[in-house]
């Protein structure tokens, strides 16, 4: 499509060089170490980054090679990848969840000539990968080096440290690779169950990086904390490559349930997460707040109005001297103090890889901390649309960024409201690897990328995802369901940690809930209710509390939208059981494969 955008990058190494030379002072990745955080510095990162260049180059990595990484984020990750990317090469991550026969499979399937992984038990599975055949008789013959990033490689494969010191000893200096090169292939679930390698170039990332300095320049004051997996690209692109052009620190959370920790000592202005960590917030402030005195509550209530109030003469374009005071009270007193779980220096917050709930984001937006969410694909780069400064839209993923043009297929529904989100642009991705009828299928006769999510344009332009065609079933009264949306609002329940809807050709909805046992069992405890794990779901009360739950939060749906039935369990979705990917998105088939027996037994 046509577009007037001029990119500021055309490539990563364009973004690195400008970054590390302008701010080679400047912290940019924080690690905690011994109890204490230290920093890596623009112009450390730069010198790195040279090292295992040319340690690469020496092991014969050049241009047109793949070099995989397994690991978590550390700053080695970006070590890896702008090396990677300074010799023309592209990365492949993969993420230390996954299984030992996906790592060998993406690595065979893009042919990667090296792989760093995170330490000497992920090598052992590779190099077990290496000489055993897989399911088709071939090995992966083009694998030459593993490298491990913890001490102890041993005889087996080579350590971080020697490929630092190989690189001392040879350097190699960075290449130049042109805008349609690929610098990353990042596989995502396909519909046969086997990964898809998305190949994603340097113009891709460049530009979507470029794209966002337009709408949301940030300063190199700011600072996040890291842990949404750079493996993926929302994590990649929004936060390592977009921070980094910015002059922006990080600071990378030690695990999951160190977060809250992390926050208040690294104390970040910005924040990029997926729903699931705001759901959470929203549900500990709640539950904070009904266990309260009754006057705690009553403030934090009227507080909350306030809020409410303000805005809604701001989009009548009035003041009031009242409301302004009161609201400088209740932000010291009330909204300040919640901010403070976060470091107390939190200004916006950045939404992404799911749809987050209106409730929250509102909710999180009164105690002061800005949300823009916005919408892409692994395909895309990731960003499509987002909401920016002076373009925000509650409940909306934005408008299209600069360069991006975002269309509706009303014929791939049938819906005349809601239509396929059809994307253009220079984030839309190369292509799958070595799979052309999948290109085939979601590529349109003049370059579009088919989303496969649904969704509609309001008359400023800003889109609206109400779910996604592949998810959406009929009910037998012919009404069409999509039950994302409806599960993370049933999600909102403290009481509910996961949540499936289903109704396939059925009279009605019902839902597999998977019950949050720690607070059940507080719960169950405080009421006289005897008995503790699954044998407490099966308590009539326990019942009767969990099916309170999901019709308070579900009070909104539409009347064929309703749960009729439920069924509790306690085992929840996770990566390890395979019933989430990695980027925590629900395989609908893999629990119906182990819970669609007792779904049907709900009818």
């Amino acid at each position: 499509m046509p577009t007037t955008f001029k990119p500021q990058y055309e490539t990563l190494c364009a973004v690195f060089d400008a970054s590390t030379q302008k701010y080679a002072d400047r912290p940019l990745f924080g690690t905690k170490q011994r109890g204490e955080w230290q920093w890596m510095t623009y112009g450390q990162f730069a010198r790195e980054v040279a090292e295992v260049r040319a340690g690469l180059a020496s092991l014969g990595v050049g241009n047109g090679d793949r070099v995989g990484i397994i690991a978590n984020n550390r700053p080695e990750w970006a070590v890896g990848a702008y090396a990677t990317y300074g010799l023309g090469a592209a990365y492949v991550p993969m993420y230390e969840s996954q299984m030992p026969t996906e790592w060998a499979y993406i690595l065979k399937d893009c042919g990667a000539r090296a792989v760093i992984v995170a330490n000497a038990k992920i090598r052992d599975a590779i190099l077990a990968a290496k000489a055993a055949p897989d399911e088709d008789g071939t090995h992966l013959t083009e694998l030459e080096h593993v490298i491990v990033l913890d001490a102890g490689a041993g005889e087996k494969g080579m350590g971080w440290a020697a490929l630092r010191d190989a690189g001392k000893k040879a350097p190699a200096p960075a290449i130049t690779p042109a805008p349609s090169d690929v610098a990353c292939f990042i596989y995502t679930s396909g519909t046969t169950g086997k990964p898809k390698g998305v190949k994603l170039t340097h113009a891709n990332f460049a530009c979507n990086v470029s794209a966002m300095h337009e709408v949301f320049p940030m300063s190199p004051e700011d600072r996040s904390l890291s842990f949404l997996p750079w493996a993926h690209s929302f994590g990649q692109t929004a936060e390592l490559h977009m921070l980094f052009s910015m002059g922006a620190s990080m600071g990378i959370a030690e695990a999951v349930d160190k977060i809250l920790d992390n926050l208040k000592e690294v104390q970040p202005t910005l924040l990029f997460s997926v729903p699931r960590i705001f759901n959470r917030l929203y549900d500990r402030v709640n539950k904070q707040v009904s266990t309260s005195p009754g006057w705690r509550q009553a403030i934090f209530r009227s507080a909350m109005k306030n809020v409410v109030t303000r805005k809604r003469l701001a989009e009548q374009r009035r003041t009031s001297g009242t409301a302004d005071l009161k609201q400088r009270v209740f932000d010291k007193l009330v909204f300040q103090k919640i901010r403070d779980l976060f470091g107390g220096r939190l200004k916006y917050a950045f939404s992404g890889g799911a749809a987050i709930s209106r409730e929250v984001a509102e909710f999180i937006d009164n105690l002061g901390i800005v949300v823009y969410e916005g919408y892409g694909l692994t395909e895309t780069s990731p960003i499509a649309t987002a909401n920016w400064p002076g373009a925000r839209k509650i409940g909306s993923v934005g408008k299209a960024i600069p360069g991006v043009t975002i269309k509706i297929d009303l014929t791939a529904t049938g819906d005349p409201k809601n239509g396929e989100i059809v994307v253009y642009g220079h984030n839309v991705m190369q292509g799958y690897h070595a799979l052309p009828e999948e290109n085939d299928k979601v590529f349109t006769s003049d370059g579009g990328f088919r989303t496969g999510d649904m969704g509609y344009l309001d008359e400023e332009g800003f889109l609206y995802i109400t779910g996604r065609i592949k998810e959406q079933y009929k009910l037998e009264n012919g009404k069409y369901v999509a039950p994302a949306p409806l599960e993370e609002l049933i999600k909102l329940s403290g009481f509910v940690a996961n949540a499936m809807v289903y109704g396939d050709n059925k009279p009605y909805n019902v839902a597999l809930v998977v019950a949050n046992m720690a607070e059940v069992q507080k719960w169950a405890d405080a009421h006289g209710v005897s008995g503790s794990g699954a044998a407490l779901l099966e308590n009539d009360k326990v019942q009767a509390l969990l099916r309170e739950e999901v019709d308070k939060h579900s009070a909104d749906f539409k009347q064929f939208e309703k749960i009729k039935k439920i069924k509790l369990i306690s085992e929840d979705f996770t990566v390890d059981n395979g019933m989430l990917t990695p980027k925590m998105s629900l395989k609908r088939r893999v629990v119906m494969q182990r819970y669609g027996e007792a779904l049907q037994t709900l009818y």
